[in-house]
Formats: structure tokens, C-alpha cells, sequence
């Protein structure tokens, strides 16, 4: 059987920076070939180069051949009539790739009268057929609205409707899942296989995300800094990992075998070598104090309320939540977009006010303090956010990040300020020349390394983890972790560790609660969710997260 996509000798580069190298790979009809590796490994400029859509400064070799034609030799006619009816792409972020000024109909119809010369009466009636494919509930009444009224699933969903809406033969997926929830995440993997089926697509699925490839995948290839490491079938692949990086992926990754406790073993790492290939290291597990639970809590929530002016009276984002926290203890806070979790957290930093009910910490009532007041409680209460480049000021330098909450509190002469800024520096693993250089400098691990130590510099005895990983390589992901198991352990920190990630908060947490429609409806320990959950949403939750074949495989350190 001749394949249906093929890269023969390809290679990318920038200048002299090669972003692919002799890369050879091919896709045969129906098959979902996964293309794994982390940020920088060159998967989506290679995804990219397939549709020619790569950045003006890309230099592209060798071939690239969709049934025979090689895309890198046709002109840019050629490849309008094949992009979005032959060849189709769903980016990762559906919100950046939908026209906000459009509805979703008109974008829907415009793909299919473009390619297809439908009439608008016929594409329209098209248009709506798509959006039911992809389960987009009472499709004839939401044809009209804008992308920015639908859910960030609902909106991945919509650019599957428009990828294959001509019913390509080839669908370019790239990194389609990585902002949902889980449950969402399911969902939209498990309509791309249907569709896949339905259709007699071919899927070229470029991933980070090992516990997807495992489920859904045909075969693998993995990339390590352009170069293709190891190709092979999927259970091959689990089962016998041939390349260092490839074991350093399923190490690393809390999807891959049975989720440990921070407390029983730290996560593997990826040791880069400019030279050579990687290193794996696993630090040691470090000896944690256990939790007092007979202790006063640092934090505690009592049925707390909270509704925002526009929502519908009778309705809430925070229902009647209670919680607590003590000293040293880590709670995972749990459930998908939309649920509260992210308005619980500016509730307790004191950014909204609640409408009933109260918040307590280190013994003190806090929902009622005064902004003076408010402004001696905050050093102990600090924040870690999901995005750590749009957190950080672009036009300061890291040293002026870091010293601006010491001089805000008045911390020090500048002599202290400046050792404190180095000291810091270093607990967190960046380098000292790091301070003079700004955030646009960095990757996306070691700007979160800087917005943590920007949360720790004042000290704080609470940290609240919004999301602080989700959007962090499998490697990366591993590194944070492991430095906040650290930083938990030298400072004794308490952490409310908010993610939708529920491996992740099984291995941070050492209680874990469930916030479902803006009430918590279920806790217990970091075992007793995953064991036995009682509350229905849990159990939806926990049946959408992946569940791999593959065990422990992959705990030495290579």
C-alpha cells in the first residue's frame, strides 16, 4: 500500500539553526501516526511545512509528497485547491485560529463554498449538519453566535466541524487537546477516531502527551531536536523504548504506568547534553515531615458564596465552599473550566469579595480587611499562574522582577535586596547571569522557575498553584514538580495546587477536593478519589482519564 503522505530528506532551518534534520517518515492511508517530542523538537514546523505555511524565514529540502505530488515543488495555486479539502489542519488554540468577527456559520460556509461551490442556502445547511458531527448541542440555534460564546471544547470542536467539513483525506492535528479538561480532552479525541474511521482519514497527531499516543495512536515517531530518534509501533514502542529521550519521555510522565506520591519517589528528569544524547536522573525522595492533622489550619474557607453582577439571580460561581489548609499540607483542588476554581482562588488573595460566608488564615478573618490592612497580609499569600510570559512584565529585566516585591514591602536595603534576589535565583535553578536578561529569553520552564521565585521572594506561607504545569513539555512538567516538592520541604509551605490534571494533583496532593457547578462536592486523601469515588462527576472524571497498558517500566535512571 503506497502511502498518502511522505518526508523524504526533509530537513528546516532558520539561519543556521536547523529546526529538522534529513527527517524520512511516512502515513499510510487511514492511519493516525503520532509525531512526538517536546517544545523546540521541531514537530509543528514540520506540520506546518506539509501545508507550506512555515514562516517566511524557514528554508525547506528535500521532499514532501501527498500522493505522490511533491508539496514543496507546486506552485501556491496548487496548494490553495489541496489545504482545507485534501489536506486539512486543527491547530492547538481553536480561540487564535477562529475569526472572532464571523459567526460560526459563516466561517463553516465559507470553507464549504470555497471548496466544494456549494451555494449559501446548501452551505449553510452543511454548516449546521457539521456542527451536529461534532456535538455542538441545538446546532440550528448556535449557527449564528460568535466563537467567543462557546467553551473552549465546544471551540476545538467547531475547527474539527471546519477541518472536515470538504472530508479530507489527510488531517493534520497539532497538539489539539493540550488547554482542555480531561473529560473535554476525551471527548475530542474520541470523536477524531470516529471521524477518522468514518471518514477514511489519515490523522498525523503531533503530541507531547505519551498517555494520548498510547490510546489513540497507530504508530509512533519520536523527535529530539529535529532529528528522528525512533520510529516504531505504538506497543513497541511502550513496551521496549529503543532511544534514551524516548525513556526519558515515559519516565518523566505521570501518564505513563501508575501515578506515584511525591512522597514515595521524586519524578524523573531529562538532563540535556549539548553534545550528546540525554541523561536521565531521578533526585532522591526526600524525608517530608508528616502533617499534623490535629493542627490549627492556616486556611480555612466557610461556606463561602460568591456571584458575579452579570449571572442570573439564583445562580453562583462559588456555592457555599468550605475548606482548610494547614501548614506544610498541599490541597489539590480538582474540576474542569468554569467550575470556580480559579474565582476561589481570587477570593482568598482578596481580588473579589464574597457575598456570604468566611475566610480565615493563621487565625485572623481576611474577607473584610481594609486594603491597608489587606496589604500586610499579602506577602504570606503569593501566586504561581498558569501562564508565566503573559504573568511577567516583558520590559523588566528578571532582577527587576524579583526585586520589585522587596521593594513594594520595603524588605531591605538594596545591598539585601539585590542577595536576596541571587538567593532566590539559585533555589529555584537558574543561573546568576539569568537576572539581566527578560523573559522573552526564556523557555517556558525557566520563565515558570521565575514566577515561582517571584511567589517565594516575600517569603509567603501559602501558595496557591493556579494550573502552574498544564501548559509545560513532559520533561518540564517533571522539573517543576520536583522543585516544588523541594521548595515544600525546605520552607514548609502549604499549597492549594489548582489543575484539571488529575494525575498531576494525585502525585502533588496530599488531599485532594472536587468542585463541580461551583460547590465542592467530594475530599479525601490522595488515595481514597482514585479508589473510591462516591460523587457522580468524580466518576465521570476519573473513567475520562487515560488509562495506559504500560507500567513502571521506566523508573531507573538510565
Amino acid at each position: 500500500m503506497s502511502a498518502i503522505l511522505e518526508f523524504r530528506h526533509f530537513s528546516a532551518h532558520f539561519g543556521d539553526r536547523h529546526a529538522v534534520q534529513d527527517l524520512d517518515l511516512s502515513l499510510q492511508p487511514g492511519e493516525m501516526l503520532a509525531l512526538v517530542g517536546e517544545s523546540g523538537s521541531g514537530k509543528s514546523i514540520t506540520a506546518l511545512a506539509a501545508l507550506r505555511l512555515t514562516p517566511s524565514a524557514a528554508t525547506l529540502a528535500g521532499e514532501i509528497r501527498y500522493q505522490g505530488l511533491d508539496l514543496l515543488a507546486q506552485p501556491e495555486a496548487t496548494l490553495r485547491r489541496l489545504r482545507g479539502k485534501s489536506i486539512a489542519m486543527i491547530f492547538q488554540d481553536p480561540m487564535t485560529s477562529l475569526n472572532p468577527v464571523l459567526t460560526v456559520g459563516q466561517q463553516l460556509a465559507e470553507t464549504v463554498q470555497l471548496h466544494l461551490g456549494l451555494p449559501a442556502r446548501e452551505a449553510r445547511q452543511r454548516a449546521i449538519a457539521l456542527l451536529e458531527q461534532v456535538n455542538i448541542p441545538h446546532a440550528l440555534q448556535r449557527i449564528d453566535d460568535y466563537p467567543h460564546h462557546f467553551s473552549g471544547g465546544q471551540r476545538q470542536r467547531i475547527m474539527i466541524a471546519m477541518a472536515i467539513a470538504c472530508e479530507p483525506q489527510l488531517l493534520i492535528a497539532d497538539e489539539p487537546t493540550t488547554a482542555l479538561d480531561a473529560t473535554v480532552q476525551k471527548q475530542i479525541l474520541e470523536l477524531l477516531d470516529r471521524l477518522r474511521h468514518q471518514l477514511g482519514m489519515s490523522v498525523l497527531f503531533i503530541t507531547h502527551d505519551l498517555g494520548l499516543v498510547e490510546q489513540y495512536a497507530d504508530r509512533v515517531a519520536v523527535l529530539y531536536r529535529g532529528i528522528k530518534v525512533e520510529e516504531s509501533s505504538k506497543a513497541a514502542l511502550f513496551a521496549q523504548p529503543q532511544h534514551p529521550y524516548t525513556r526519558g519521555l515515559l519516565a518523566a510522565s505521570l501518564h505513563a504506568g501508575e501515578t506515584p506520591h511525591y512522597r514515595q519517589r521524586r519524578l524523573t528528569e531529562i538532563v540535556h547534553h549539548p553534545d550528546g544524547p540525554p541523561r536521565l536522573m531521578t533526585p532522591e525522595a526526600l524525608a517530608l515531615p508528616e502533617i499534623d492533622a490535629q493542627s490549627a489550619p492556616l486556611l480555612s474557607l466557610d461556606q463561602l458564596h460568591f456571584r458575579y453582577p452579570a449571572m442570573p439571580p439564583g445562580s453562583a460561581s462559588v456555592r457555599g465552599v468550605s475548606l482548610h489548609i494547614r501548614q506544610g499540607e498541599t490541597l489539590g483542588l480538582v474540576g474542569e473550566s468554569g467550575c470556580g476554581k480559579s474565582t476561589l482562588s481570587r477570593l482568598i488573595l482578596g481580588l473579589l469579595k464574597p457575598d456570604g460566608g468566611e475566610i480565615q488564615f493563621a487565625g485572623q478573618r481576611i474577607d473584610h480587611l481594609r486594603n491597608g490592612q489587606r496589604a500586610l497580609l499579602r506577602p504570606r499569600i503569593q501566586m504561581i499562574f498558569q501562564d508565566p510570559f503573559s504573568s511577567l512584565n516583558p520590559r523588566h529585566s528578571v532582577e527587576e522582577i524579583l526585586r520589585t516585591p522587596l521593594r513594594l514591602h520595603g524588605r531591605g536595603s538594596r545591598a539585601e535586596q539585590q542577595r536576596a534576589v541571587r538567593d532566590i535565583l539559585d533555589q529555584v535553578g537558574l543561573p546568576e547571569h539569568a537576572l539581566q536578561r527578560y523573559p522573552h529569553e526564556f523557555s517556558g520552564g525557566q520563565r515558570q522557575r521565575i514566577g515561582i521565585a517571584r511567589a517565594l521572594i516575600l517569603d509567603p506561607d501559602l501558595l496557591i498553584c493556579d494550573e502552574p504545569v498544564s501548559a509545560l513539555d513532559v520533561s518540564v512538567q517533571a522539573q517543576i514538580l520536583n522543585l516544588l516538592v523541594s521548595l515544600k520541604q525546605q520552607r514548609n509551605l502549604s499549597l492549594l495546587f489548582i489543575s484539571h490534571d488529575l494525575a498531576v494533583v494525585r502525585y502533588i496532593a496530599d488531599r485532594v477536593m472536587v468542585m463541580y457547578q461551583g460547590e465542592m462536592v467530594e475530599q479525601g486523601d490522595h488515595q481514597q478519589i482514585w479508589q473510591r469515588p462516591v460523587h457522580a462527576y468524580t466518576q465521570q472524571l476519573l473513567a475520562s482519564v487515560r488509562k495506559p497498558a504500560v507500567q513502571s517500566l521506566m523508573t531507573g535512571t538510565g
